[in-house]
């Protein structure tokens, strides 16, 4: 899944939940199941998230929607194995987004 995010900072959860076209509720869902998830609160108590915390729930995102792991699932297989999950997923982003491109060039021909 590819989202459409400015680079920023910070985003507000409505942001988010936009970006992932999910509601804001399943957010601070994930953000109490999943202990990677730590956004910033101001002082209303307002969610920023930060780009690490995008990645996150990125990865959350494709764990559970895409690939249909129960969220115990999910959580173990981030505990066991982080870092290999993080790499192999940043990777079928990147061929993701040459695919992309490579159709748009495709289709200019």
């Amino acid at each position: 899944m590819h989202i459409e995010l400015p680079e920023k900072r910070y985003y507000g959860i409505g942001e988010v939940a936009r970006a992932f076209n999910v509601n804001t509720s399943l957010i601070r869902f994930w953000e109490k199941e999943f202990d990677v998830l730590q956004p910033k609160k101001n002082a209303k108590g307002n969610r920023k998230f930060t780009p690490d915390d995008i990645k996150h729930l990125q990865l959350i995102y494709h764990l559970v929607k895409e690939r249909g792991f129960t969220l115990e699932g999910a959580k173990i297989h981030l505990k066991e194995e982080k870092k290999k999950t993080l790499s192999n997923f940043e990777i079928i982003q990147k061929l993701e987004r040459v695919k992309a491109e490579l159709i748009k060039i495709k289709n200019q021909l």
